[in-house]
Order: C-alpha cells, then structure tokens, then sequence
C-alpha cells in the first residue's frame, strides 16, 4: 500500500494531486504545505513517493529534494516535481540535485498517474 507525500503551497492544487492519486489503487495520500511540513511527515511516516512543487514558501522543492536525498533513511525515495516553472534550467537543476522525473503545470492527471506507477512499480513496493 503505497504512501505518497504530496508537497505543494497551493490548496487548490494540492487537492487536485491528491484526488489524482487517490485514484491510484490503496494508495494513501499525506499531505504537506511546503518542505518544512514535508520533513517533519517524512519522520513520521513512511512514504513510498513524493510529489513536490517547486516555487513554496518557507523551504522550496529543489532543498526539499537535496534534503531529501542527503539523509540515508529518505535517500531512495522517488520524488516527481510537478511544477510551473517550465524553464529548462529548473528542470535541469531539480534532475541534478535528485528528482526522478518533472511534470509541468498544468498538469495531465492521466500522465500523472502514469508516472507515480512507474516509479511505484519500479521501487518493488
């Protein structure tokens, strides 16, 4: 039963990502509201995948990321940005840091979906 951390500021959209994932069988959506939220669900659940906005108050998505990816315990998370900076230097930094794949905004729920599986099905959870 995967566990994914959806990370996005927007209420709006972060009800959007998570009502697409709960389409993905028994999944488990947690929702956090930026990269600080996202730590502190991260230590307290184990989560299988995070979706992660990039532009977010507080702590973006591309620290959340280098974070994520310095620390043992969350290092083998897969981590999708979904985000609307389409800008190829973000999308090129965000891959370099760590993130597994990058979704631009407006996001495709379909394509979405899609990829979470992948990255789900590839993790062997």
């Amino acid at each position: 039963m995967p566990n994914i951390l959806v990370v996005e500021d927007s209420p709006t959209m972060r009800q959007l990502i998570s009502f697409a994932m709960k389409r993905i069988s028994n999944s488990r959506v947690i929702e956090a509201t930026d990269g600080v939220d996202a730590l502190k669900k991260l230590s307290s659940d184990t989560i299988d995948l995070i979706l992660c906005d990039i532009n977010m108050p507080v702590m973006d998505g591309l620290k959340l990321v280098s974070l994520v990816r310095g620390n043992p315990t969350f290092k083998d998370i897969p981590i999708i940005m979904v985000t609307t900076e389409g800008a190829e230097e973000d999308r090129k930094r965000a891959i370099a840091i760590g993130a597994n794949a990058y979704l631009p905004k407006p996001i495709q729920t379909q394509e979405l979906i899609k990829m979470v599986n992948t990255y789900l099905g590839g993790s062997g959870s």
